[in-house]
């Protein structure tokens, strides 16, 4: 009974919190974006396109294993102690989590695909080094974050076709 109190404590008070993060982003850029993604139904995608109903439930998956992964780096890495191993990995989320964020609204909202392209470029290299880093702390933290960064190349792949055959995007409403 001891342990599964401590276990239901550490869950709420460290993983929740770890995996709740990145789906915050997601999901404020949803609300900000919700009216604007009715255009990817009009946009000319490629043959190889995830269905729509497949985003949704991908990136909580992803923002979940990407917070269960940042928890193992600060955790194992010392948090942001002076001998921590965990600095350098953190930034590098922290920053990959802004990125990831801002793609949304730069592309639905803005409608502004060739700058998302270009933030989607940036968020895929931020997400290598990422998981590198996340490697030299834990092997299950980075393998964690190997889905993400393949889906991002998917989705990189995706948006370079969306903004090279869609040039009237600004248009569509």
């Amino acid at each position: 009974m001891g342990c599964e109190l401590l276990f239901q404590s550490r869950l709420l008070t460290e993983l929740l919190p770890a995996i709740v993060l990145p789906n915050i982003g997601g999901i404020i850029g949803a609300i900000i974006t919700k009216e604007d993604v009715k255009i990817y139904e009009r946009l000319r995608k490629p043959s190889w396109s995830p269905p729509k109903w497949l985003f949704g439930p991908m990136w909580t998956t992803l923002y979940v294993l990407m917070g269960a992964a940042s928890l193992i780096v600060y955790k194992k890495g010392n948090g942001f102690t002076e001998n921590s191993s965990a600095c350098l990995p953190l930034m590098l989320y922290g920053s990959q989590l802004i990125l990831n964020w801002a793609w949304s609204p730069l592309f639905f909202r803005a409608r502004k695909p060739g700058l998302a392209l270009l933030d989607i470029g940036v968020l895929w290299i931020n997400i290598a080094a990422c998981v590198v880093t996340f490697f030299k702390v834990d092997t299950t933290a980075g393998t964690l974050l190997l889905p993400y960064l393949a889906w991002v190349t998917l989705a990189t792949a995706l948006n370079y076709n969306l903004w090279k055959d869609n040039s009237n995007i600004q248009k569509l409403k």
